[in-house]
């Protein structure tokens, strides 16, 4: 009973990493589309955002399922809490790259952002792939440190947020109302998707110490 427990665990976490690699490649995906008006690219993401969706749901069903089955205890309790409350993040990284997706494809043929902000909507970018890039790795092995490293990335990214708006709000802009929503609105994305991944990490950290984002060390 123990072993196929723990083999039932070990598919959760199978089902997180898988979640945390497709919204990575979704994110990846909606940039490319976003910056390059590359309509197939923001297709792929709007259409996966359902696999996304549905390994949300496998995650939720295989809790459950250990929930009533099991009676877990201690760390065992904590695993699966930390899945679900992963899980939920994850889906959301994944809505926000389809909405990435979705402002891309509503602008195409034409580029969703004017050339003046692409090289902020690239450093964002570059943000949001490296923190999936770690969820990914520490749900595949828990590492506290790496999870941490988080919170200096959401600085970097909260940094951009900052700028971008210094852009939009400047006396010559020189774009109009419309264009401003649209990054306004994107920008919002990329800083919600590196918000979720660092709810994901401090979900972790909460796993390996037992302690919250909160608790002293």
């Amino acid at each position: 009973m123990r072993d196929e427990f723990r083999a039932d665990l070990h598919l959760v976490s199978q089902l997180l990493v898988d979640m945390a690699e497709a919204t990575r490649s979704a994110m990846r995906q909606a940039t490319r589309a976003l910056l390059t008006a590359d309509r197939q690219a923001a297709e792929t993401v709007i259409e996966r955002d359902a696999e996304i969706d549905e390994l949300y749901r496998h995650v939720e069903e295989r809790v459950c399922d250990l929930l009533a089955r099991q009676s877990p205890v201690a760390s065992d309790l904590r695993a699966m809490i930390t899945a679900l409350h992963v899980a939920a993040d994850l889906e959301r990284m994944g809505d926000l790259a389809d909405h990435v997706a979705k402002t891309a494809l509503r602008r195409h043929p034409s580029p969703a952002v004017p050339a003046e902000l692409r090289p902020i909507f690239t450093d964002m970018a570059t943000i949001a792939d490296r923190m999936a890039e770690k969820i990914a790795s520490v749900l595949a092995k828990p590492d506290a440190d790496i999870a941490a490293e988080l919170d200096r990335d959401d600085d970097a990214m909260d940094d951009l947020h900052r700028s971008l708006f210094g852009v939009l709000l400047g006396a010559d802009w020189p774009y109009g109302v419309e264009t401003a929503i649209d990054a306004t609105l994107l920008g919002r994305f990329y800083e919600r998707f590196a918000d979720h991944a660092v709810n994901a990490g401090e979900h972790v950290v909460y796993l390996i110490t037992g302690e919250t984002a909160a608790s002293p060390n």
